[in-house]
């Protein structure tokens, strides 16, 4: 493997990482390997079967449920890109990435997690559209609106994604390439650089505080109106249906921004690597294993819909 020289520090050209994951013996890896693989299965189950459900349901074919699918399809992806591998590290003498894997994993999680983010300020927009202007939304909510909707939404995780790896990959790494995490994330690849590692925090920042600033806007100003909207309502069965579907969707966006903030879009963020590998878990287990949960328990439309598959495939 070359070694550069820069200044004191010995630089390498790595050709792979180790992930250092969790502390502790072999008990404490068996119980995390058990909570993880619990929390993966769940996320798995409860996400394949909103999709399948959404998809095969002719009344589930609403814009509200399209982008529904989409989040399901999100959550799914992103915590595969994370769970399988974290989950063979548990058992693991090496526990190795290729610098390759790392990069593709990096790139793949940015990509999947910005647009689960984006996709969540559209999803306000709908709830605003149905709600305050019915008359306008069939029109304004086209299919082919919905379309541009969601890929503006990959377009914009796809330019974070292509601008937060490239930069992480042109920085040198020191000669120790022990990540401390049991992923590849951002924050603590940038603790093993040799360079000074400013603009990228600058950038990721930036970035992230901007997404989540702007979703966050978009949220509240959408659920303004519609609080407003729903306290002009003459009918209570109305009013109960709309919070619950509202309701929701705020749960769903309080938990998944307040742990990314947490980890990505405050200073200091990078220095507590051990409570980061803590709130991780939340957004890239957690919550995408709790949304389905969170939209099918307090969706009526969902509940019902599950019933008439099961009985279908029961006759």
């Amino acid at each position: 493997m070359p070694t550069l020289r820069n200044g004191n520090a010995s630089v390498v050209s790595l050709r792979e990482f180790v992930l250092v994951g969790f502390e502790g013996g072999l008990k404490i890896q068996v119980l995390l390997f058990a909570v993880f693989l619990t929390l993966y299965m769940v996320t798995v189950l409860g996400n394949l079967t909103m999709i399948v459900v959404i998809t095969l349901d002719a009344r589930l074919h609403s814009p509200m449920y399209f982008f529904l699918k989409n989040l399901s399809f999100l959550d799914l992806c992103y915590s595969s890109v994370i769970a399988p591998k974290a989950l063979s590290n548990f058992f693991s003498s090496t526990k190795i990435i290729t610098f390759a894997g790392c990069a593709t994993q990096l790139f793949f999680f940015a990509l999947l997690v910005t647009t689960d983010g984006l996709l969540l300020g559209v999803m306000a927009y709908d709830r605003f559209m149905a709600i305050c202007n019915p008359l306008r939304y069939p029109v304004t909510m086209c299919p082919s609106a919905c379309t541009r909707l969601v890929l503006g939404t990959y377009c914009g995780g796809c330019f974070n994604s292509i601008v937060q790896t490239s930069l992480a990959l042109r920085v040198p790494f020191c000669s120790s390439n022990h990540i401390n995490h049991y992923f590849c994330d951002l924050p603590s690849l940038l603790r093993i650089a040799c360079a000074n590692t400013a603009l990228n925090e600058l950038v990721m920042f930036g970035i992230c505080g901007l997404i989540i600033v702007g979703v966050t806007c978009v949220v509240l100003v959408s659920y303004g109106y519609i609080t407003v909207t729903i306290l002009r309502m003459r009918s209570a069965a109305g009013r109960h249906k709309v919070f619950s579907t509202c309701g929701s969707h705020m749960t769903a966006v309080t938990l998944f921004f307040g742990t990314v903030f947490v980890m990505y879009a405050q200073p200091g963020a990078i220095e507590s690597m051990e409570q980061g590998k803590v709130v991780s878990i939340f957004y890239t287990l957690v919550t995408p294993m709790l949304n389905p949960l969170i939209y099918s328990l307090r969706n009526k439309d969902v509940k019902e819909a599950l019933k008439r598959l099961g009985q279908k495939h029961a006759a």
